[in-house]
């Protein structure tokens, strides 16, 4: 079996081997209780990035790490946004127009974290920005869960008709995100020269490797953030016109560098051609749209992270971890017809991002001997898939209980979730100053 073929097979069993064998059932401590398998999910992508590490490992010639899946540093992880201290104080995960909102035939969940989201969300009810919040939700008590979610799509803002297992599963969308594998890697036709940068340890099997990411919120960050733990040179670029949220960033940015670049004036093309990696968190096309093109450089890995996938009805629209298990039946299974709830921990984005984390490691071992590019892809609304059709539900189960206040690191004003990997006791630096880096590579990475 030639390597391409052999990372097709590895992934098309998906997570679900490896979940099973290593974490069947709930987590030890109980702080991922719910209906649904979360924790073999969530143990299950760490395996799979920890089995890949290692076989980056075995090409550069270094020993395998025995990784532990050390419960209290994964849920701990997992659940990082009520790990999270800045002052002492706890961030509000989601804003006043993120949540559960009854409308006049049921229920629609809106993510209006960031601002331009919020104004977005108020257009598509017909009002003005100014317009008291509860006003708004007056009016979503008004409206048709399916008209709300039409109205919000054609605004671009975000808002989703909360269904049952059965109706995600039966509609254009839901059938288009249960296909493929979990994480999908395909070959392009471009190619480099085969071979490995210099500098690999054990604890930094991708030391040498230059990542460039365009990635926010939780996912694409969580993926990056894995790679610079694993030795990578990071670079995070942001838009200067669209300030990413603080804590959001603080809790995801430790390890990398961070610039911003407005892409709608500037070029990356530089960057690109002497990157390694690129990992894009946009919804497909967006990027492209905006000159920015994986294949000016032969042979990259381009990892992609998206809401809904590639394919289907809903390709090209926004999403976030909590709409997502909204529209696909989550929501109802771990609330009610009546009250919908929700996971435990944002564990479909933490879940994704780790195993688009170990399909890029994967992709750049097939690339030291063949030297082809390759296009890693994972969408939350398949990552939800898997975790649907996972066996072992527990309807019956206890609230799920805090992580471990063990299981963080420290710095200054900052406290957030150590490492998911335990042999890891930090990463190698915590979140910069956002933006304080010029849009280029250091001279001695390569």
């Amino acid at each position: 079996m030639n390597t391409h073929a052999r990372l097709v097979h590895d992934y098309e069993a998906g997570i679900g081997v490896t979940a099973s064998t290593v974490a069947p059932g709930p987590d030890p401590g109980g702080n991922l209780a719910a209906t649904l398998p979360v924790w073999s999910l969530a143990a299950g992508s760490v395996a799979a990035l920890s089995a890949a590490a290692n076989r980056m490992r075995a090409v550069r010639g270094l020993d395998p790490v025995a990784h532990r899946i050390d419960p209290r540093r994964i849920t701990a992880a997992f659940t990082s946004d009520r790990l999270i201290r800045i002052d002492g104080q706890t961030p509000k995960a989601f804003a006043d127009l993120s949540g559960f909102f009854p409308t006049f035939d049921g229920w629609v969940r809106t993510h209006a974290n960031y601002p331009h989201h919020r104004t977005r969300l108020f257009a598509a009810l017909g009002m003005p920005e100014s317009a008291p919040v509860d006003l708004a939700v007056t009016q979503m008590a008004m409206l048709r869960a399916e008209d709300l979610e039409s109205r919000a799509a054609a605004h671009g803002a975000i808002a989703v008709r909360v269904r049952t297992e059965a109706e995600w599963a039966a509609s254009p969308q839901g059938r288009a995100a249960a296909e493929g594998p979990p994480v999908a890697i395909t070959p392009r036709s471009d190619r480099c020269e085969p071979g490995l940068p210099w500098g690999a340890a054990p604890l930094q099997p991708l030391a040498g490797y230059r990542v460039l990411d365009l990635t926010r919120v939780i996912a694409g960050p969580v993926a990056t953030r894995t790679l610079a733990l694993l030795g990578a040179d990071v670079l995070r670029l942001d838009p200067p016109q669209l300030p990413e949220i603080s804590w959001q960033y603080a809790d995801t940015c430790q390890g990398k560098r961070s610039t911003l670049v407005d892409l709608r004036t500037h070029r990356i093309d530089e960057l690109i051609s002497t990157a390694d990696v690129l990992i894009t968190g946009y919804r497909p096309g967006a990027l492209e749209r905006a000159g920015v093109h994986g294949a000016s450089r032969p042979g990259l890995v381009h990892g992609r992270v998206s809401a809904w996938g590639d394919t289907g009805p809903w390709g090209g629209r926004r999403g976030f971890d909590s709409i997502v298990q909204a529209a696909s039946g989550i929501a109802i299974l771990e609330g009610a017809p009546a009250v919908p709830g929700a996971l435990p921990a944002q564990a479909l984005d933490h879940a994704s991002g780790y195993l688009l984390a170990a399909g890029v490691i994967d992709a750049l071992v097939a690339r030291s001997d063949d030297g082809v590019g390759r296009d890693v892809r994972v969408a939350l609304a398949r990552t939800a898939s898997w975790l649907l059709d996972a066996p072992h539900r527990t309807p019956q189960h206890p609230e799920a209980t805090m992580p471990s206040s063990a299981e963080v690191v420290r710095h200054g004003r900052v406290v957030t979730a150590a490492p998911v990997l335990a042999e890891y006791p930090d990463y190698a630096w915590p979140a910069p100053d956002y933006g304080a880096d010029r849009p280029a590579w250091p001279l001695s990475t390569h």
